[in-house]
């Protein structure tokens, strides 16, 4: 088939697992157009079936802000015409599914034949937080409705989105998934050696530092854990608290504790190195990182009532524990990082766990399927 994908191109996981489809889907034989204001954040080679076409912004006088969405819908216009897309397939309600909408009306109305199917997959705060404000409430749900089909990165996400814009439309579950040849655990390139001495812990997060992320959490429960244990957190990741985790880094002391790596495009080059990972989110969709730690053989300490529920098998390969209860969390750690065998064993589940579940294999194949059948409709 040849698709078209569009996403936010930044370090977010929509755009992660956007850019890991459209390479898996390339390497199977289709033909991918991305399109977006910038090269996505993890397509930093060059693959045979993959091409990138920007989104050129000018700015005018006359508008107070560059209307990116409208540039966007006619790229995605010119895109779909030149090659012929079979499959528009957008990351994120708002604004893509609004853009591919208006790209096919564009096509229809200048005369042109237009057989491309509309495809939106849904990732979380497109619907948690942007659908649900009411300024944006009506639009959001028309995108929804408008397009030939939808996905889910889960279940919980899949409920929301239908209780929160009372749909009747089918909405298809296809989780998020990793790409076993670069994630897996002890993989080469990690040296162990660069973060921590031999007889202290290491501990990881990985996020884009938003609010919805609890940084601060992350800090806090880290401090209660390495007052027992000898430990130290590399933390990957940039954006809007940042700067607050720095403060909060400095103000607790523990500059000689935490590594800020900032965004780093090869994160499997580092998670295998890691004891726990650590996410304890205020709203988690599916969380993308989690499974990607996992995958690297790394138990996750979690937040339960999430979509961490269908990543993270509690007290087999994590353990999901309240949003705010730093507390728990820090225990959970220790009762792992101070019980070896159990450590162990956990590390193996949470290895063998993803692979049987999360696999890029299974899951691309599910948008295979799911591709050709509403091409069909």
């Amino acid at each position: 088939m040849v698709i078209g994908i569009t996403c936010y191109p930044s370090a977010g996981g929509s755009g992660i697992v956007a850019t890991e489809l459209g390479q898996q889907l390339a390497s199977r034989g289709h033909q991918v157009h991305f399109v977006s204001y910038a090269l996505p954040f993890r397509l930093d080679t060059y693959q045979a079936n993959l091409m990138f076409h920007g989104v050129e912004m000018t700015a005018y006088p006359l508008f107070k802000y560059p209307p990116y969405t409208l540039t966007l819908a006619a790229k995605m216009a010119e895109v779909a015409r030149n090659f012929k897309l079979d499959i528009m397939h957008v990351h994120y309600a708002i604004p893509h599914a609004i853009c591919a909408y208006l790209a096919k009306q564009l096509l229809e109305t200048n005369g042109g034949v237009n057989h491309a199917k509309i495809i939106t997959t849904l990732h979380g705060t497109d619907i948690t937080l942007v659908g649900a404000d009411p300024s944006y409430f009506d639009i959001t749900r028309f995108s929804i409705m408008a397009s030939d089909g939808v996905t889910a990165v889960s279940d919980y996400l899949a409920k929301e989105t239908i209780e929160v814009f009372k749909l009747d439309k089918d909405i298809r579950v296809i989780h998020n998934f990793f790409d076993d040849k670069r994630f897996k655990p002890g993989a080469r390139g990690c040296q162990r050696s660069e973060f921590v001495a031999e007889d202290e812990f290491l501990l990881a997060h990985v996020s884009n530092f938003r609010p919805v992320k609890r940084i601060m959490d992350v800090i806090d429960t880290f401090d209660k854990i390495r007052q027992e244990l000898p430990a130290r957190l590399v933390m990957i990741g940039e954006g809007p608290e940042t700067i607050l985790a720095r403060r909060q880094i400095k103000k607790r002391g523990l500059n000689d504790r935490v590594i800020l790596l900032g965004n780093q495009s090869r994160v499997e080059a580092v998670l295998p190195c890691a004891d726990l990972f650590l996410v304890p989110s205020e709203e988690e969709s599916f969380g993308l990182a989690a499974l990607e730690a996992l995958a690297c053989g790394v138990p996750v300490i979690g937040t339960s009532g999430t979509g961490l529920t269908e990543v993270v098998d509690d007290f087999r390969n994590g353990f999901l524990l309240p949003v705010g209860d730093t507390a728990s969390m820090a225990r959970a750690a220790l009762s792992l990082l101070k019980d070896p065998n159990r450590l162990a064993q956990f590390k193996k589940a949470a290895g063998e766990g993803a692979k049987a579940k999360f696999s890029a294999d299974r899951i691309v194949t599910q948008y295979e399927n799911y591709y050709q059948e509403v091409y069909d409709a």
